[in-house]
């Protein structure tokens, strides 16, 4: 498949294998394969309780260049392998056994076309703030310890809680500038306030991050 795809993954055209409308395929052919090759010992139970685990696991699905855009499970990124949609990268996870074969079990795979994703705007906190301004005062230029949020133009003066209002100040310089605007506080920024570019690895904030995920990831977005 060529060209770029405009909406979110799972994406492969009018013939894409949606995860919840598999029927039993690939990965529970295997695991009923396992129970048979086991039969209905302890063992058997065990080890359907691991496939069930495994094909749940988590997986980094990278774009065509490399940039992450989704997390899936081994059971949909196999399905993906499988229809030539992704390649596969890393399979730290092990591999699924059967009677007849041994499947990879993804934990990276990229897919073989490019998704174009809308990025979602950063949310403004403080701490995005900081980061933007690199935790340096916006007034003095120094990296102390004792950083505050400032409005540029202030709160009582109707200033907005906007990216573009707002800059890291130290506790100094915001005790300084007092309810002012930094003209009438004879104060100068460094640089004009503006907001973030949008952060394309927002879809991995908050999960845990696997080891063989880091290579594929920024650190500034692990910060």
């Amino acid at each position: 498949m060529t060209g770029v795809q405009t909406c979110a993954l799972p994406i492969s055209g009018p013939n894409a294998v949606w995860e919840d409308q598999q029927p039993a395929g690939m990965v529970e052919q295997a695991e009923k394969e396992r129970l048979t090759e086991n039969g209905a010992s302890g063992n058997g139970v065990a080890e359907a309780v691991d496939v069930a685990v495994l094909i749940r696991a988590p997986v980094l699905v990278l774009n065509l260049n490399y940039v992450p855009v989704n997390v899936c499970t081994v059971r949909r990124a196999i399905v993906l392998v499988t229809k030539g949609k992704a390649e596969l990268l890393e399979n730290h996870l092990g591999y699924l056994h059967t009677v007849s074969r041994e499947i990879d079990a993804p934990s990276v795979i990229r897919l073989a076309y490019m998704v174009k994703r809308p990025f979602l705007p950063r949310k403004l906190s403080t701490k995005e703030v900081f980061l933007l301004d690199k935790f340096t005062c916006q007034y003095c230029g120094k990296k102390v310890h004792d950083l505050t949020l400032d409005h540029v133009i202030p709160r009582r003066q109707h200033g907005p809680h906007a990216w573009e209002n707002v800059v890291t100040a130290c506790n100094r310089c915001n005790l300084h500038k007092a309810g002012r605007t930094p003209a009438e506080a004879r104060m100068r920024l460094k640089t004009t306030p503006r907001a973030p570019d949008p952060n394309p690895y927002l879809i991995l904030q908050n999960r845990v991050i696997l080891d063989e995920w880091e290579i594929y990831i920024p650190w500034s977005i692990r910060e």
